[in-house]
């Protein structure tokens, strides 16, 4: 018999232990390593606010679902669930409009679980939503790490996610290129400017999220038909006219928007959809591999100036 070297015990901690406050510790971490609820959940997201307002309430978490299109909202609690909470991912759901719901917790009450499976059924293919029990392990003297369990999902989610990518990936035959391209992005990127995005999950489709700085202003990058490439400032607030409304706004500082830019953008109300898009364009092809530095050296000039032209309307910081 061979020699085996020994293994460590696997052991769960307690996770107060390692996140003493809800608010002001375990938040700003998930805020910070969202893909860790990225990886457990199945999709790509980013999460963008803590402490987001809905009426009088404050929502723990806001952002975007990249996969299905759409707001994200999370709650969390360092303790079982229990009725209160429940009661708010509701109310906070029906304030924001979020399609992707999640309530992250301890542990779950069957009853709990049941109430997820049974809003999954009433909300069909219109919303999604997700338990999921926050854990912490350590093998040995290792440092603590997060290890997250799915307990309610939609039924048949993990046909559903298989489908998705299929799409995504068959997306006219050029899934791969895609993909290669947005890796080569991401790594100069968090090379480079590595306060620029928390986005580290390259996909196969025609876009990328860069960043979501507040709930309905997106940044993305893409690829468009008659091979363009684009930077846009992306406008969905999970419904067509609060998204037309926020568009109406900036149209009315197209002036100074486009002075800070440095030149004219497209402003796109985007007919039967319930988003609208500021962007600017330039000739690019996913084929042309040699390119591609040249295609991230042009994104990255332009996003820094449209962040920047639109970032100071809602009193973001510039980035150089």
């Amino acid at each position: 018999m061979r020699d085996v070297e020994a293994l460590g015990r696997l052991e769960s901690l307690d996770a107060r232990k390692v996140w003493v406050h809800e608010a002001y510790d375990f938040t700003p971490w998930l805020l910070e390593n969202s893909e860790v609820l990225a990886n457990v959940l199945g999709i790509d997201l980013e999460l963008s606010t803590a402490e987001h307002t809905v009426g009088d309430f404050s929502l723990d978490l806001i952002g975007r679902d990249n996969t299905n299109d759409c707001m994200l909202i999370v709650e969390n609690q360092l303790t079982g669930t229990d009725h209160d909470h429940l009661g708010k991912l509701v109310t906070y759901a029906a304030g924001t409009e979020a399609r992707t719901v999640v309530w992250l917790a301890t542990a779950f009450r069957e009853e709990h679980r049941q109430a997820v499976d049974y809003l999954n059924q009433l909300a069909g293919e219109n919303a999604r939503f997700f338990g999921v029990r926050i854990g912490v392990v350590k093998i040995g003297e290792s440092s603590p790490a997060p290890l997250f369990e799915l307990v309610a999902q939609p039924n048949d989610w993990a046909a559903h996610t298989a489908t998705t990518a299929k799409v995504a990936a068959g997306q006219a035959g050029k899934g791969p290129l895609y993909q290669e391209f947005w890796t080569r992005l991401l790594k100069r990127i968090h090379d480079e400017h590595p306060a620029w995005t928390n986005a580290h999950k390259p996909g196969p489709a025609n876009w990328t999220s860069l960043l979501w700085f507040t709930p309905g202003v997106g940044f993305n990058v893409s690829f468009r038909n008659q091979q363009r490439i684009s930077v846009e400032v992306y406008l969905d607030t999970g419904d067509e006219d609060g998204s037309l409304t926020l568009y109406k706004t900036l149209q009315a500082e197209r002036p100074a928007i486009e002075q800070a830019f440095g030149g004219p953008l497209s402003w796109e109300e985007l007919e039967k959809k319930r988003a609208c898009r500021i962007a600017v364009y330039r000739p690019g092809d996913v084929t042309k591999s040699d390119e591609y530095d040249q295609y991230i050296d042009w994104l990255f000039d332009n996003y820094r100036r449209l962040r920047n032209a639109v970032g100071s309307l809602f009193d973001k910081p510039t980035i150089q």
